[in-house]
């Protein structure tokens, strides 16, 4: 079963073509917000454990690491290029009630 956690209020939401950094629990999250639509990806480079949302959006929806330029989709987590493998972990993320939300597996 998922829980769903508030990661911030609304206003303090990415604007888009930038990212957000928060932590759940022990979890760093990146949410990204492409023209309006938000992402949630892990928020850690599967190659050096960098955080991605230190990274820039080199295209629509791909993020590049700023350590060594490894690339993820933010709609998947999934890496699309070397040095990083692997996949990020994506997260399901909503507005809802003034707030931004992320679903999570128990």
């Amino acid at each position: 079963m998922a829980s769903v956690v508030e990661v911030c209020r609304a206003e303090e939401a990415p604007q888009p073509g930038q990212a957000l950094s928060v932590v759940v629990g022990d979890l760093p999250l990146a949410i990204f917000n492409i023209h309006g639509e938000l992402y949630a990806i892990g928020d850690t480079c599967t190659h050096e454990e960098y955080p991605l949302s230190e990274g820039d959006l080199v295209d629509e929806f791909i993020v590049e690491c700023a350590l060594h330029g490894a690339t993820f989709d933010v709609r998947t987590g999934d890496a699309l290029t070397l040095p990083a493998t692997g996949n990020a972990g994506s997260y399901r993320v909503w507005l809802e009630d003034g707030a931004v939300k992320v679903e999570l597996p128990e």
